[in-house]
C-alpha cells in the first residue's frame, strides 16, 4: 500500500491548493414531469433552467467561489455551443480555463435532469468526457498543486488504464488525493476502482454509493470494510447530515436544515466546502459542518453552481452560519 500523507495545518507553498481531473457538461433541467412518462404523448414540464453541469466543472467551479486557487483540467468538443456556455461560466467563477481542451469531431456531453421532489431521472450523454486520458494531462500542473481530485470516475473510463500509476505518482511528489466516484451506471463497481481505494486519502462518497462501494448491506459495515483501508471517508447524507469516518473514529456531523429548491449538485458542493476547510488546515468534523453549510447553500437555486454565482446570496447565507471572520478566505 502507498504511503499517504494527511495535509498539515502548515499549508505547503505552491501555486495551487487543489488540481481537479474530470468531465464538464451542461445539466438541462426540466421539472414538474410525471416519474412515467408516456410515448407519442406531449408532456409539459413546468419550468426549465440550463446551467453548468459535470460533478468535476461544479466542484471547480464553487471551488474558485470559495476562494480556493484550483487547477482544472477537463475536455469538451470543438465546434459546440455548449462548451462556449460552459467554458464563460468557468470563467466567470474566475478559473483558468487555459488545461480545458477541445477535441475536434467530438461532442460535449450533456445530462437531462428531470426532478420528482427528492428523486430525479438522470440522462447523460458522455460525449467526449470518455474520451480523456491520462496522456492528456498536463503533469507539471497537478504536480503544482498540494492535492488532486477525481470525480466522475465511471464516467471517464479513458482515464481509467493510467490512474493507479498517475495516483502512485502524484503521492511520490507529495499531493494528497480523493476520490468520488459518483454512481456507476454499469452497476458493477469494480474495474480500476479497487485498486484506487488503496491510494486515496480521502473517500466523499453518498450513502447508496459507499454501500455499493463496498458491497454492504447498512452504512456502518461499508465503513467497518473501507475503513481500514481509507485513512479518512466522509458520507454525505441529504438531511441527515454527513458521517465522517477517520480511522477507528465515526461522528456524526449535522446538516444545515434548508427548504431546498433543488438538491442537484448539492453533493458536489458540499465536497466544494469540504475541501476548502480541509486543505485550509482544519480538522474533518469542521471541513464536514463548511460542507454542509455549502452543500444547503446550493439547494437554493436550480443546479449545482447557481447559488455560488449569486454573490449576495452566497455571502449571505455563508455569513448567516460561519461569519467571516470565522473563515475570512472563503468569502469572495
Amino acid at each position: 500500500m502507498t504511503h499517504r500523507r494527511p495535509p498539515t495545518t502548515t499549508p505547503a507553498v505552491k501555486p495551487l491548493d487543489i488540481a481537479i481531473v474530470g468531465e464538464t457538461n451542461l445539466d438541462l433541467i426540466m421539472p414538474g414531469l410525471p416519474e412515467q412518462i408516456p410515448v407519442e404523448v406531449e408532456v409539459l414540464a413546468s419550468g426549465f433552467s440550463m446551467t453548468l453541469g459535470g460533478s468535476s466543472a461544479i466542484l471547480a467551479h464553487n471551488l474558485s467561489l470559495l476562494g480556493a486557487r484550483v487547477g482544472f483540467t477537463s475536455l469538451l468538443g470543438d465546434d459546440d455551443a455548449m462548451a462556449d456556455i460552459a467554458l464563460a461560466r468557468l470563467a466567470q467563477a474566475g478559473l483558468d480555463t487555459a488545461h480545458i481542451a477541445r477535441r475536434a469531431q467530438a461532442a460535449t456531453g450533456v445530462t437531462i435532469l428531470l426532478p420528482h421532489g427528492r428523486k430525479r431521472h438522470i440522462l447523460t450523454y458522455p460525449g467526449v468526457m470518455e474520451q480523456m486520458t491520462v496522456s492528456d494531462l498536463d503533469q507539471s500542473l497537478l504536480t503544482s498543486a498540494r492535492h488532486l481530485h477525481l470525480s466522475s470516475l465511471f464516467l471517464q473510463t479513458g482515464l481509467h488504464p493510467g490512474l493507479p500509476q498517475l495516483f502512485d505518482d502524484l503521492h511520490a511528489a507529495g499531493l494528497t488525493l480523493s476520490l468520488d466516484t459518483n454512481d456507476d451506471p454499469s452497476g458493477l463497481w469494480s474495474g480500476v476502482l479497487p485498486t484506487l481505494l488503496d491510494k486515496i486519502d480521502l473517500l466523499l462518497p453518498n450513502e447508496d454509493e459507499i454501500l455499493k462501494i463496498a458491497d454492504r448491506p447498512t452504512l456502518e459495515s461499508a465503513l467497518d470494510a473501507l475503513a481500514p483501508r481509507i485513512p479518512l471517508i466522509a458520507v454525505k447524507c441529504g438531511a441527515r447530515g454527513a458521517l465522517i469516518q477517520q480511522g477507528a473514529q465515526r461522528t456524526w456531523v449535522q446538516p444545515i436544515l434548508v427548504d431546498p429548491v433543488d438538491t442537484i449538485g448539492a453533493g458536489d458542493s458540499f465536497n466544494a466546502g469540504f475541501l476548502r476547510a480541509w486543505l485550509d488546515g482544519q480538522d474533518p468534523l469542521q471541513a464536514a459542518a463548511f460542507g454542509n453549510l455549502t452543500g444547503a447553500l446550493s439547494t437554493l437555486r436550480p443546479g449545482g453552481t447557481e447559488a455560488f454565482r449569486d454573490t449576495t446570496l452566497r455571502n449571505s447565507f455563508l455569513s448567516l452560519h460561519a461569519p467571516p471572520q470565522s473563515c475570512p478566505l472563503y468569502f469572495r
